[in-house]
């Protein structure tokens, strides 16, 4: 496998190769490793049974082998993220749902192929956004079947896009690929999908943990809006390097380069898109149409009439470092904060606590930030012991009398021919008393074992 990797990759340096080759076995658990040299007279039975593998990122709604991508829409592989229910979204950020003034229309129009051709051109972008029959499935179902979830999402874009366009930019990468949380995530930075992956991001695990991402049992920082971009802009330049092309770069996203590598050598060595996407997983294959359609969608919602929703978001926000243990619960009480608005803000606190075991960040409206750092020490010690509770040296209780036996009793070690009986009788104790003492239920003994007798 090492092998095959290195003859597709050869120009990368070696630091990219270890991070990469990693990344590839994250993101491809649910599909085969390749053999290390592939056989030339591979039989195309093999290849269409390797193609059907599933991978993580997006579900399928038709498996069928006479399914027409192009012309049945049931073929399309709905991102995971969109088949959540709305009600779910709403729940998951505990905020009233409420409608913006504009005009909405419930339903959505279908459009002329010559209308969406002209708006995707006019889009400003680095990246192609080419237009077929499958792009225009996609763009129907998030501007008619899917209005409601675009009408969320565009109101938590108000922000989060700014977050992820001030980290895009700063990496000098196309500005763009805001929308790629739109499919991965649905903008839901509590977003966990069937295989692990979490976060607006959608990072699983040890790929989190290589790009600089704590993950403990209190702190998931895939789920940190601002730690998961940075690193998610790391990971995207680095397949950038090894593509030089942005669509193949959105699919290895999803599917791993490994998926990417071997449908670039099914295809004969081409490294365009859509000339390998007859050799991609099917799921894959829907990938980067998903991500036109959303670019295209979070452009043009107006003229679709699909209103953004007015999602409580403190849109003036700050983050303070910290050190110290704390709950999100104590900085509401002494802020005057709702406790649901900093669960917002600080997803990446899975149980509401803050370790302090090393300075870690906490968002914060701007107007709590001076109160924040003028009472911490307030803050730490409110309700410490109900809010944010932490044992570190306990004393463990004295036994009494009526459980192993008595605090001074005395120990008898077991001899050879010892029974239960004889060393009841010896220390005229019954042999009940001794088993309870320690905890025995059997009267099988060992030579050297200590009881106690008395």
């Amino acid at each position: 496998m090492i092998k095959k990797f290195i003859s597709v990759v050869a120009a990368v340096t070696f630091n990219s190769f270890i991070v990469l080759s990693y990344a590839a076995t994250d993101s491809n658990e649910n599909e085969e490793v390749a053999e290390a040299e592939d056989n030339e007279t591979e039989s195309e039975a093999d290849d269409e049974e390797a193609l059907e593998l599933p991978v993580d990122s997006t579900i399928a709604q038709k498996d069928t082998s006479d399914c027409d991508e192009i012309k049945d829409v049931a073929c399309l592989h709905v991102p995971e993220a969109m088949e959540v229910s709305l009600d779910s979204l709403i729940s998951a950020y505990r905020k009233n749902y409420l409608q913006s003034d504009c005009i909405t229309d419930s339903l959505g129009e279908v459009l002329e192929d010559s209308v969406y051709i002209e708006r995707l051109k006019a889009i400003p972008s680095i990246m192609e956004m080419n237009y077929n029959n499958i792009v225009k499935r996609y763009i129907e179902l998030y501007t008619v079947k899917k209005r409601k979830q675009v009408e969320y999402m565009l109101g938590l874009g108000k922000y989060y896009f700014p977050i992820f366009e001030d980290v895009l930019d700063s990496e000098q990468m196309p500005i763009e690929l805001k929308y790629l949380p739109v499919i991965e995530s649905a903008l839901n930075p509590r977003a966990f999908s069937r295989a692990g992956a979490s976060g607006l991001w959608q990072f699983m695990f040890s790929t989190g943990k290589m790009y600089g991402l704590d993950g403990n049992s209190l702190v998931d920082e895939r789920r940190d809006p601002f730690k998961a971009t940075h690193a998610a802009a790391k990971y995207l330049k680095n397949l950038y390097g090894i593509y030089k092309d942005w669509s193949l770069v959105i699919a290895a996203y999803n599917c791993g380069p490994g998926n990417v590598n071997k449908a670039i050598r099914r295809s004969g060595g081409k490294r365009d898109y859509w000339a390998i996407y007859p050799f991609l997983p099917r799921e894959t294959r829907g990938y980067v149409p998903a991500f036109i359609a959303a670019t295209y969608t979070m452009t043009y919602f107006a003229e679709h009439k699909i209103c953004p929703a007015n999602i409580q978001f403190p849109l003036a926000c700050d983050t303070v470092h910290t050190s110290k243990r704390m709950s999100l619960q104590q900085i509401a009480a002494i802020l005057g904060q709702d406790i649901d608005v900093l669960r917002n803000l600080n997803p990446q606190y899975r149980r509401d606590i803050i370790p302090g075991s090393k300075e870690y960040t906490v968002c914060l409206p701007s107007s709590a930030v001076n109160g924040f750092i003028e009472h911490e020490d307030t803050i730490c010690n409110y309700k410490k012991e109900e809010l944010c509770p932490q044992r570190i040296q306990v004393e463990p209780a004295s036994y009494g009398r009526g459980y192993y036996g008595p605090s001074n009793g005395r120990v008898y070690r077991v001899r050879q021919g010892d029974t239960l009986g004889a060393i009841a009788r010896r220390n005229r104790v019954s042999v009940a008393q001794i088993k309870r003492w320690n905890n025995l239920r059997s009267d099988k003994l060992s030579i050297g074992q200590k009881l106690i007798v008395r």
